[in-house]
């Protein structure tokens, strides 16, 4: 099936039944993010900017996430899709390397607001989008050397998607991929992994670039074919949904690639009842490019996102990388300082040969007595073999979006989110009405 005309046919009754609580886990663990992202400098600056730069106009007008201003559908856009980027937790995949979540969602929410669509529409169009952006950037990492954010790719799911709610017929769809994918960021991740910054995994522009395509292409506006939009991993189109089903929900908020060394710190430190005074050191074997995350005295949130050694060492110290880990004042713990200094990242050969899909790192503790202590080499908790339980995503979920819109409010969030897909256009619009708006407001 063309990409196209899967995009313009597909129903919610089309959608397989483990389609839909993946979409369920995804809103709820998306909004958390969100929730707490909308405090960071990054989100405030992106925000403002969306507002002042694409402001709302008689034709386009949306609230922006978490923050109740008016923008244009993109602005909304591009200010949710920097708030849940500013904060490294929110879902993805491993073989795509990325996360479509991020920019899909914010992207939703925009054109979603006051159009009165219901929550089987909602499912429909955030199923069509994740398989489009997957398959995307699948595509382009087998057609293109350099390793891209998910920006790039989430731009021609989001095109697709944007087509598709504002009415578009097949043509138009593939000419809004087309679009999407042509001025779409093709920004390298591996850029903001060597200098951590603001821009992030790339969604800021992903996802205003996916929506201004879809309106140009309803417009009458012609695209190139979007070339990542054709090949192998597009057979099978509409009958497997294996790419949607294997999204992935991360413990902690930081790098995907740090989550391994993280996990194993913490199974050392319980399996042998370890105190962080009695370390000397820590290694840490892993594959190439999460060598290049480092990051052993960070200095800002971004810096913290994108490294190992530190979240590692936050670990050994204080039991959690969490809430109070993502404040700046943790990035002087004199405690966590020490082990992340003395904390090597090993590039390991055959653990590089074996991440193609998965992420794998082997961590050891040295103590000052001598001792090694060494976990078995492991993959990071929250991918399909190893899922998060419904109550962790739920308990994760209430950690970051209870102090910024209190237990109740996200309690009535957590509610709507659990079975979105079954509101009626009056729920979907109460959902909205919630997460539109300034917390507290």
């Amino acid at each position: 099936m063309l990409m196209q005309d899967f995009a313009a046919d597909l129903t919610y009754q089309a959608l397989p039944d483990d389609v839909l609580p993946v979409l369920r886990r995804s809103l709820l663990d998306t909004l958390g993010v969100a929730a707490i992202g909308s405090q960071s400098e990054m989100a405030q600056i992106g925000t403002k900017t969306a507002q002042a730069l694409f402001g709302p106009t008689a034709a386009s007008s949306a609230r922006c996430l978490f923050d109740g201003n008016l923008a244009s559908a993109a602005g909304a856009a591009m200010a949710g899709a920097m708030t849940i980027d500013s904060v490294d937790a929110h879902d993805g995949t491993s073989p795509c390397k990325g996360h479509a979540g991020s920019a899909i969602f914010p992207s939703l929410f925009a054109l979603a607001d006051g159009r009165g669509l219901t929550g089987q529409d909602l499912a429909t169009y955030l199923a069509l989008a994740y398989e489009i952006s997957y398959r995307a950037g699948l595509t382009q990492h087998d057609t293109c050397t350099d390793y891209h954010t998910s920006g790039a790719w989430t731009a021609v799911g989001v095109a697709a998607m944007t087509a598709r709610i504002l009415g578009c017929d097949a043509a138009q769809i593939h000419e809004a991929a087309g679009i999407g994918e042509y001025h779409g960021p093709r920004s390298q991740m591996m850029r903001c992994i060597d200098h951590p910054t603001m821009v992030r995994d790339g969604v800021g522009w992903g996802a205003p670039t996916g929506v201004t395509a879809g309106v140009l292409a309803q417009t009458g506006f012609t695209g190139a074919p979007a070339l990542t939009c054709q090949g192998p991993q597009w057979w099978g189109l509409g009958d497997s949904w294996k790419l949607v089903t294997d999204t992935h929900y991360k413990p902690y908020p930081c790098c995907r690639w740090s989550h391994p060394s993280i996990d194993a710190a913490a199974e050392l430190m319980v399996r042998h009842g370890l105190s962080h005074h009695d370390i000397a050191s820590v290694e840490i074997k892993t594959f190439h490019n999460a060598t290049r995350l480092a990051g052993h005295t960070p200095v800002s949130a971004d810096e913290f996102a994108y490294s190992i050694a530190f979240p590692v060492a936050c670990m050994i110290v204080r039991g959690q990388v969490g809430v109070p880990e993502l404040d700046i004042s943790a990035l002087s713990d004199p405690a966590i300082l020490r082990i992340s200094t003395a904390t090597s990242l090993i590039d390991d050969p055959h653990l590089t040969q074996v991440s193609d899909g998965k992420r794998w790192a082997q961590v050891s503790i040295l103590m000052r007595d001598g001792t090694r202590h060494e976990a078995a080499p492991r993959t990071p908790r929250g991918d399909t073999d190893l899922p998060l339980s419904n109550k962790e995503i739920s308990d994760k979920y209430h950690l970051f979006a209870d102090p910024i819109i209190g237990a109740e409010t996200a309690g009535c969030i957590e509610t709507l989110c659990a079975e979105f897909d079954y509101l009626y256009a009056g729920g979907v619009q109460g959902l909205l009405d919630i997460i539109l708006r300034k917390p507290g407001a």
